[in-house]
């Protein structure tokens, strides 16, 4: 497409914290899926109309995911550059604030807790 001046991307790792002298080795995600896919479409459409993008994708992984690896892809295209940035942050935080999914942390030593998303 020639009219798309900007493309901005996010991509989610899973970090190796240490928690309590026990490090993250994985995130296993679980989502209830019907609604998933509805929120993904409700977010989609309140950013195309937010911020007049001509293209966007998202992808979160779901399952295992190791330390060190990508669990969720956010891609912005507009024909700023300030519009594509901020439409990619705004669907960060919506996906992080309103998906039905949720992430096990998976420790070294075996042990697991659920993961509480924060707003860093």
């Amino acid at each position: 497409m020639h009219d798309i001046g900007a493309h901005s991307i996010f991509l989610g790792q899973v970090r190796a914290d240490e928690k309590e002298g026990r490090k993250v080795r994985a995130i296993d995600y679980t989502c209830y899926r019907e609604m998933a896919d509805l929120v993904f479409h409700e977010i989609r459409e309140e950013t195309f109309a937010k911020f007049h993008l001509t293209c966007m994708h998202i992808y979160h992984s779901l399952g295992y995911v190791k330390s060190g690896e990508i669990s969720l892809f956010v891609f912005t295209s507009s024909k700023h550059r300030r519009m594509a940035i901020d439409a990619c942050s705004y669907v960060v935080e919506e996906i992080k604030s309103k998906a039905p999914v949720w992430g096990k942390e998976i420790f070294e030593d075996e042990s697991h807790e659920w993961k509480v998303n924060s707003r860093e």
